[in-house]
């Protein structure tokens, strides 16, 4: 259980982590999240996000740094 433990904590660090990293590029102007690519749909009485072109980025940045993170493991 213990390891369990430890485990959601290290989870729990790296999200706050990867929020405060989020945050620093937003107040750097960094356009994440409102890319050529993103779909907005404003209704009348709703909107609908979906960010798409964010979502290739940051999949393509992150397989990118775990594949290092692997080779460098070896």
């Amino acid at each position: 259980m213990a390891e369990m433990g430890r485990l959601l904590v290290a989870v729990g660090v790296a999200l706050a982590v990867i929020g405060g990293i989020v945050m620093l590029l937003g107040r750097m102007g960094l356009p994440l999240g409102k890319l050529p690519g993103d779909i907005v749909y404003r209704g009348k009485n709703t909107t609908f996000y979906f960010p798409l072109a964010t979502s290739i980025v940051l999949s393509v940045l992150l397989s990118l740094i775990l594949f290092v993170v692997g080779r460098l493991k070896r």
